[in-house]
């Protein structure tokens, strides 16, 4: 039998939903608490990621070694020691990477907006609120480090919560045979 994935809801899915709500609310109440556990989690995922990078890389260093998986684990677990040493700049650093990913992504929906005739306000529109939410946090990288990253943590959340309470989750259902046709 075949399964296939289809988006379905439940009772608990409507119960999980409800609670990712509420912890969007918590988060955007606080999101500056919201951005420095962020930042810490960053740096410890980092930190950890570079220790099994580092660890595996000595683990085959006689027999598939690679200069360059020892290499990254060190260079990663160096950045996760940076990240949690010093998470004010951290923040700063990863705000600011957001800046210019809205700033690209937004010019970029700007340029193709040119190129595509049915689509085009849509495009303009989203590139210009992606632009204009760019210069905002270039201009402004005070406000922006304590409560970007928190923000859209929880606007994240808040959205995962409505597509869980709306729509369900995805889950593996079995496939339907087609019926088959008379005289075929």
């Amino acid at each position: 039998m075949t399964e296939v994935l289809q988006r379905s809801r439940t009772g608990w899915d409507i119960a999980l939903g409800a609670l990712l709500v509420i912890g969007s609310l918590v988060i955007l109440g606080n999101a500056v608490l919201a951005t420095a556990v962020s930042v810490v989690l960053i740096g410890w995922c980092v930190l950890l990621g570079g220790v099994a990078m580092l660890v595996a890389g000595l683990l085959r260093i006689r027999s598939d070694f690679s200069w360059s998986i020892l290499l990254g684990g060190v260079a990663l677990g160096v950045l996760g020691l940076i990240m949690l040493r010093n998470l004010g700049a951290s923040a700063a650093a990863l705000t600011m990477t957001a800046a210019a990913m809205f700033l690209a992504t937004g010019l970029v929906r700007i340029f193709l907006a040119f190129d595509q005739e049915n689509k085009r306000a849509l495009l303009i529109f989203s590139g210009a609120v992606s632009v204009v939410l760019g210069l905002w946090i270039l201009f402004n990288p005070g406000t922006a480090t304590l409560t970007l990253l928190g923000t859209l943590l929880g606007i994240q959340v808040l959205v995962e919560g409505v597509t869980m309470i709306l729509a369900g989750r995805l889950r593996l259902a079995p496939l339907e045979p087609s019926p088959a046709t008379p005289g075929g």
